[in-house]
């Protein structure tokens, strides 16, 4: 049975850019919009880990925080932009197991996850890592790329663009889309760094099988269109 994460998150991106990933990973996720509804929600659902944001409109984190602990043991990760150490430490003082400053990467997110949890004495399950079609094979734990029983050498955002886009087949993201999802909703940077990974990604997959493709949708984005799948 995958464990549950509860997050509790009052900006709707950040909540859904965590339950993508997360959910990706093989979690089971809930989501709260606010302090009260955390509480009730951790209640409710009693899940294995809560991500949570101190500044929360009803309630705040440490409030949640404070009440979560002295009725449970339950893994508790914060979530902030404060960065001053005084506001660690007072989270921590709180009970928190672990404290994540925004922006962040969702590596470093899901890093965190799965230390809390294994010291906590849960092991964490984790979706496949590798994806296999016709000639190519994605192992994102071995972050290699192989094709047409060959491995070539990747650099690992592409990895991470490709196996995105791999992982769901014959869905068209936009390129924005993508931007938040690979690169995360920190990055600030052009829609055009998405069509020079694509651009690269193609001259080392174009031609391998006519069972797949890298495909652009023309005024939309792109996707990694499957046959017979």
């Amino acid at each position: 049975m995958a464990l549950k994460i509860l997050i509790v998150e009052d900006d709707r991106n950040i909540a859904d850019l965590l339950r993508l990933y997360l959910e990706r990973e093989g979690y089971e996720v809930s989501i709260a919009p606010d302090g009260l509804k955390g509480l009730e929600r951790f209640r409710q659902e009693q899940p294995a880990l809560v991500l949570l944001d101190v500044m929360l409109p009803g309630m705040d984190g440490w409030g949640v925080c404070r009440s979560i602990r002295s009725e449970s043991k339950t893994p508790i990760i914060m979530l902030t932009a404060k960065s001053e150490t005084e506001d660690k430490v007072a989270g921590l003082k709180q009970g928190a197991d672990d404290y994540i400053t925004k922006p962040f990467e969702m590596k470093e997110v899901l890093a965190r996850i799965e230390a809390v949890l294994r010291r906590s004495g849960i092991e964490p399950e984790r979706a496949s890592r590798r994806l296999v079609f016709d000639k190519l094979t994605l192992d994102m734990d071995a972050f290699e790329l192989t094709v047409d029983g060959k491995k070539i050498p990747t650099p690992p955002k592409e990895m991470e663009l490709l196996f995105h886009l791999a992982s769901s087949p014959n869905r068209v993201y936009t390129r924005n889309q993508l931007l938040d999802e690979v690169w995360g909703f920190d990055y600030f940077g052009d829609t055009r760094t998405v069509d020079v990974h694509i651009k690269r990604l193609r001259e080392k997959l174009e031609g391998v099988s006519d069972q797949w493709e890298l495909k652009t949708v023309w005024s939309v984005g792109y996707k990694f269109e499957t046959k017979n799948r």
